[in-house]
């Protein structure tokens, strides 16, 4: 993630260029610097938050259709065992005559 830094140092010479007394405009630069690191936290857990959900939404469907993939196999696989023995039972049969 990118980090986001806040200059106290020039936004408290700002507010005291302003006409704030000094422990004021630091105090006021440092409540500043962390509430901004306290939204800018809050934003990254949400991102984190979101993009997990997507790729927990993609981990399904590719479950799902990796399942949907199996099953059409196992159809495919069993069909043709049938058809095998059908054959292999045609021939013993005509075989035996």
């Amino acid at each position: 993630m990118a980090t986001m830094t806040f200059d106290t140092l020039a936004y408290a010479k700002k507010l005291k260029a302003a006409g704030v007394p000094e422990i004021q405009a630091e105090i006021q630069a440092e409540t500043q610097r962390e509430t901004i690191e306290i939204v800018v936290n809050e934003l990254e857990t949400r991102h984190l938050k979101e993009l997990a959900t997507k790729a927990d939404i993609r981990d399904m469907a590719t479950m799902t259709a990796l399942a949907e993939a199996k099953a059409e196999i196992i159809k495919w696989v069993v069909g043709l065992i049938f058809m095998q023995t059908g054959v292999i039972v045609a021939l013993m049969l005509r075989l035996a005559k």
